[in-house]
């Protein structure tokens, strides 16, 4: 609709979506900016073929800066009506977002507050619990995206997923590939404006029971904990269908569960690791989400650690950078 989204106001909530999370940050992502319209376009350029060989996680970060550009233009006074994946014959056209007008509610601006607040905290996290009130709550985030939150309770679900996590570690670290693109997003990355620097990464392989993706060159301050393990609680988000429509969906439900989760004070960081290899996928399918929904994430969810520190926040690209003519 021509006029209700003027180009300054489309490239504002830009730069508010831009702060979506990705794996290893590398911010997939593509945008054209038309008359009362934006478009998204998933950039080949930046997938990770050792690690997200089938494009899960490419499509997952895309599904993640959707809903965070359609939160972005709420708080901005803009209704964005989603079509996606329009194109069967351009499968990186992600999504058409049409405007129309919008009077932002509370709801809104709470979801809009929480974007440049949010991080991924791969810190120990505090022991105390996570009230079950809250899980249910980020529960319904994501199934209000056509998806579904499962809490990981039991001993020997967890005990299944933290295997899973550990195995597919093992296996990663044995492929040169898989190394050298840990290595190329994630470390130092001084002056860069994407990837995983090393002032985001405690030297940490895992917290208790835990393990943990080891990141290049860890350099997070992290003062000792006297929590027990500071892992957090684990959180599996899982879809009906494992097809491209139900991955960005995905992304779009995680970007929902981490605003919320931000808003309520708590620290969440994104785990991918053992939903990258197709027969560690299956494990956890089977052994945490009883073979009925196919698990496209994990979210570490607590609370975060008790002491004055502050979490850095990673960078990321200009705007200008992200667009197409």
């Amino acid at each position: 609709m021509t006029g209700v989204l003027d180009r300054e106001t489309a490239l504002a909530a830009l730069e508010l979506a831009a702060c979506a999370p990705s794996l290893h940050n590398t911010q997939p992502w593509r945008f054209r900016v038309g008359a009362g319209s934006v478009e998204l376009f998933a950039d080949p350029t930046r997938r990770l073929p050792a690690t997200d060989p089938d494009e899960r996680d490419l499509l997952v970060s895309c599904g993640a800066v959707l809903h965070h550009l359609r939160v972005a233009l709420a708080v901005l006074g803009v209704f964005a009506t989603t079509t996606r994946l329009p194109d069967p014959d351009r499968p990186e056209h992600v999504a058409t977002l049409e405007a129309t007008h919008h009077t932002a509610t509370h709801t809104d601006l709470e979801a809009a507050a929480a974007i440049p607040r949010r991080r991924s905290d791969r810190r120990a996290y505090g022991s105390r619990p996570v009230p079950d009130d809250r899980l249910a709550e980020l529960g319904r985030m994501a199934a209000a995206q056509g998806t579904l939150l499962r809490v990981v309770r039991s001993a020997a679900a967890r005990s299944v997923l933290v295997s899973a996590i550990a195995e597919a570690d093992s296996m990663q670290r044995g492929n040169p590939s898989y190394v050298w693109e840990l290595a190329r997003w994630t470390g130092t990355r001084t002056g860069l404006a994407d990837g995983v620097p090393s002032a985001s990464v405690p030297a940490k392989n895992g917290y208790g029971d835990l393990p943990v993706r080891r990141f290049s060159a860890p350099r997070l301050h992290s003062p000792g904990e006297s929590e027990q393990d500071g892992a957090g609680t684990l959180l599996v988000l899982g879809t009906s269908t494992d097809d491209r429509h139900a991955r960005l969906r995905a992304g779009e439900a995680l970007s929902a569960v981490l605003l919320a989760a931000t808003g309520m004070g708590l620290a969440t960081c994104p785990l991918s690791q053992p939903l990258e290899l197709p027969e560690i996928r299956r494990v956890v399918r089977t052994g945490v989400l009883d073979d009925i929904m196919v698990p496209q994430l994990i979210v570490r969810v607590g609370w975060p650690p008790a002491h004055p520190d502050p979490f850095p926040r990673t960078r990321r690209r200009p705007v200008a950078d992200m667009l197409d003519p």
